[in-house]
């Protein structure tokens, strides 16, 4: 979900160009397409997006400028296979541009405000909540590329 709101909302930026990207730390669902129900509120929302998932590997790091972890449990694996401080940089949680959220410390003791909840499994509501705090992100990571 959060793929289909970022690449939307900065598919007009010509520079830096904008290449999202989607991975799991896990090798849960590789292969597969986004859940019905995701797939259902992002398009409900107007967003226009086709998803195919993989498993985050090492060499995302060279690929990628920013990385983005959803929850803290996937930053934990993610910083994991970090193999230099340049690597490390790359890594941000999600949430931290979220412009209300943006002060709170990934290490400190707040951290799990900047968790996007995984609503896989549960009802259309609980998604539409994780597409809201999407959302606010999102704007964040659009004027952050923009500035």
């Amino acid at each position: 979900m959060a793929n289909a709101v970022v690449a939307n909302k900065t598919s007009d930026i010509k520079k830096p160009k904008v290449i999202v990207d989607s991975s799991g730390t896990g090798p849960w669902h590789v292969g597969e397409g986004a859940t019905d129900l995701s797939q259902q509120v992002w398009q409900m929302a107007g967003y226009k997006y086709s998803h195919t998932a993989k498993q985050f590997n090492k060499s995302f790091f060279a690929k990628h400028d920013l990385i983005l972890a959803m929850d803290l449990s996937n930053r934990e694996s993610i910083l994991k296979m970090a193999e230099s401080d340049l690597d490390l940089e790359k890594v941000f949680m999600f949430r931290s541009f979220d412009p209300e959220l943006s002060e709170i410390d990934p290490d400190g003791a707040d951290a799990h405000l900047l968790s996007v909840p995984d609503p896989y499994g549960q009802q259309l509501d609980e998604y539409q909540k994780v597409l809201a705090m999407v959302e606010r992100a999102a704007n964040g990571i659009n004027l952050w590329v923009r500035s």
